[in-house]
């Protein structure tokens, strides 16, 4: 991959053009956490109960299941694509794993959580196949989907509805269990994001997806498969989203049909907000996890405060529309750039 093609934020990009936004990257993971500190403390001003051991473990594992769907959806991101269907992948994978409890109640957790992630990099796989081969749009054909798959959640529970009584108890304390302090729900997302972080840093396929999104005609003539790093995108979110169904089913314990109803469109603004670009090839998992974690805590915040919900549905769609905007502006400086260059 020449030094032309190679996305600004891919780790080994030249220093040269990608410097300054590197450092805007930098910047705006920096202004994040900085943002995030400043809704912590302010609210904990008005009712220091906020950072107590309790709300802050209630917050991680509140924040728990977007961070591990933005994981999937950050991949497809960065190759320009969106997954709308990780909702319902989420709520179909919940019920059916809790059904499959009920018919195998010794179900071991391991197991039940490899049923998730099968079943998530199937319904995944259908995205791929139709983004990949069929050549449908992104957003057209995960939107279609995202009906047909809550379709089938609305056919399969027919009415009914997974309650915490009908779970093994191993099952539902793994959710509640912890670890050095740190909830076992949190650590998972903690390692799954990291080891993927890693992935796309330090491995030549978790690159790729940053050339694809970058430029895919580029990436073709550098000897990338990207008809099949497209459909290996879309079965890993639908994989992790699988797995972020079994997991919404151990942290709440009670399931219906309308479970994961609106989450993809929370999951896209985290990414976004967190710097993932939506033009593609720009972001990391790093700034993905602190959108999702400031998003998370700007509703908590409010709802501490007693402010209506408007405001953090406002408040989400201000972020977002900042987030797209910064975007628009760099990958307009970028161009003009590359043009200036070219010309000399």
């Amino acid at each position: 991959m020449t030094a032309e093609t190679r996305p600004a934020s891919e780790p080994g990009a030249g220093r040269g053009r990608s410097g300054p936004l590197g450092q805007l990257l930098r910047a705006r993971e920096s202004s994040l956490v900085l943002i995030l500190l400043v809704v912590l403390l302010g609210t904990a001003a008005v009712n220091p109960r906020f950072l107590g051991a309790g709300s802050l473990r209630d917050l991680l594992l509140n924040v728990s299941i977007i961070s591990l769907v933005v994981v999937g959806q950050t991949m497809v991101l960065l190759m320009k694509h969106v997954d709308l269907s990780v909702g319902s992948v989420v709520g179909l994978s919940a019920f059916l794993t809790g059904s499959l409890f009920l018919s195998v109640p010794g179900l071991p957790v391991p197991l039940a959580m490899l049923f998730g992630l099968g079943l998530g990099a199937v319904l995944g796989a259908v995205n791929g196949l139709l983004v990949a081969y069929g050549r449908v749009p992104a957003l057209v054909a995960t939107l279609g989907t995202l009906y047909v798959f809550r379709g089938l959640t609305y056919a399969v529970v027919h009415g009914g509805q997974i309650n915490a009584g009908n779970l093994p108890p191993a099952f539902l304390s793994f959710a509640t269990g912890s670890l050095l302090g740190l909830p076992n729900l949190v650590l998972l997302v903690l390692l799954v994001m990291v080891g993927f972080g890693i992935y796309l840093k330090s491995y030549r396929g978790g690159r790729e997806y940053y050339a694809v999104g970058s430029n895919s005609e580029a990436a073709v003539l550098a000897g990338i498969n990207v008809t099949g790093r497209t459909l290996t995108g879309f079965v890993l979110s639908g994989a992790i989203a699988g797995l972020a169904g079994v997991l919404y089913l151990a942290r709440y314990g009670t399931v219906d049909a309308s479970a994961g109803s609106g989450l993809e469109l929370q999951v896209i603004a985290a990414a976004v907000v967190g710097g993932v670009s939506i033009n593609g090839g720009v972001g990391t998992l790093l700034g993905a996890g602190t959108g999702a974690m400031l998003l998370g805590t700007m509703g908590s915040a409010l709802v501490t405060l007693r402010a209506p919900a408007f405001y953090q549905q406002a408040i989400q769609g201000a972020l977002l529309l900042l987030a797209i905007s910064i975007d628009i502006v760099v990958a307009r400086r970028t161009a003009r750039g590359l043009q200036q260059r070219s010309r000399r």
